[in-house]
């Protein structure tokens, strides 16, 4: 029957796998009570586990390299093996790149509304009013910056929410558009992108 105390338990059941990963990230490399606990439950079974050490994009190598250092010293102390523990580093990221372009689109249009809004407030009087009155018509203000930019609708925030937002801010504050970086960004998903992208393509197509 359905129980709430469900959603807060894993049942792990993997009767004769192949291969047992044990994953880490390289901001917190100590191992819990309860995660030596597993992996001294895993002995006999030496040949079969993999250590992993995800996120490495996040560090420097430098700080890669100590942070390696580090894990073997904590894995020295609880797997009881002769031999030296193979890591495997890399980074698994469970957002696909059509989402990366999606989210660098969604933050330059918001660049553009930003700037479009502190052009639109007074230099002197009669702030407070001039920003109640771009929030109240902040649908005719994105199709005025859709239209000067000759951006996709598709591509805008939803008004309702960027509106609620908005109204914690002060307009007068926002930032310039800083046109060398709109094109940094151009630059990243008209050349950069697909010239990654090509890396992944499948050789037997």
């Amino acid at each position: 029957m359905p129980h709430p105390l469900l959603k807060h338990i894993t049942f792990v059941d993997t009767p004769g796998c192949d291969l047992i990963l044990l994953l880490f990230d390289p901001h917190k490399l100590d191992i819990s009570d309860e995660f030596n606990r597993v992996i001294s439950s895993l002995r006999g079974h030496d040949d079969k586990i993999r250590v992993v050490l995800n996120k490495a994009d996040q560090v420097d190598t430098q700080q890669l390299m100590r942070v390696y250092g580090a894990l073997m010293w904590s894995l020295g102390k609880v797997l009881n093996t002769p031999e030296v523990m193979r890591v495997y580093i890399g980074s698994f990221n469970d957002k696909p790149i059509n989402e990366f372009v999606k989210r660098a689109r969604a933050a330059k249009i918001h660049a553009y509304i930003i700037s479009h809004l502190k052009k639109e407030m007074p230099a002197m009087m009669g702030k407070a009013k001039a920003q109640q009155r771009l929030i109240d018509n902040l649908s005719d203000e994105f199709a005025k910056v859709q239209r000067e930019q000759h951006l996709p609708v598709g591509d805008f925030p939803n008004v309702d929410q960027f509106r609620e937002v908005l109204s914690g801010y002060n307009i007068d504050k926002f930032e310039k558009l800083k046109s060398k970086m709109i094109r940094v960004v151009d630059d990243m998903l008209g050349y950069d992108i697909p010239e990654l992208l090509k890396s992944f393509r499948n050789p037997y197509d």
